[in-house]
C-alpha cells in the first residue's frame, strides 16, 4: 500500500464525515502525527470506538508515520484538508 493510498483514504474517510466518531478520531490521531515532538500522544484506547474499517486506516496511518511518511508535500496537504474538512470550508 502506498503511501498516497493511505493519505487519500485518510482525507476520503474524514470529508465523507467530519463530524462524525471515525472522522473526528482519524483526525485526531493525523493531528498527533503531526507532532514528533510531543512524542505522537494518542489514547490507544480509543481504537475501540472506530469502526473496523476505522481501526484499520488508524494502523495504516500508524505505519505510514514509522516508515517516515508523515512529513513533507503530500503529507502536508493531506492535513490542509483535513483541517479544512474538520472547519467546514469545502473549498480546500
Amino acid at each position: 500500500m502506498s503511501p498516497d493510498d493511505v493519505l487519500e483514504r485518510l482525507v476520503a474517510r474524514v470529508e465523507a464525515d467530519p463530524q462524525g466518531g471515525d472522522g473526528l478520531l482519524l483526525y485526531a490521531l493525523a493531528s498527533t502525527l503531526r507532532m514528533e515532538n510531543s512524542g505522537y500522544l494518542y489514547l490507544l484506547r480509543k481504537l475501540r470506538d472506530l469502526s473496523p474499517e476505522g481501526r484499520r486506516l488508524a494502523y495504516d496511518l500508524m505505519e505510514l508515520m514509522a516508515c517516515g511518511g508523515n512529513a513533507g508535500p503530500a503529507w502536508e496537504a493531506a492535513l490542509d484538508r483535513l483541517d479544512a474538512a474538520i472547519r467546514g470550508d469545502r473549498r480546500a
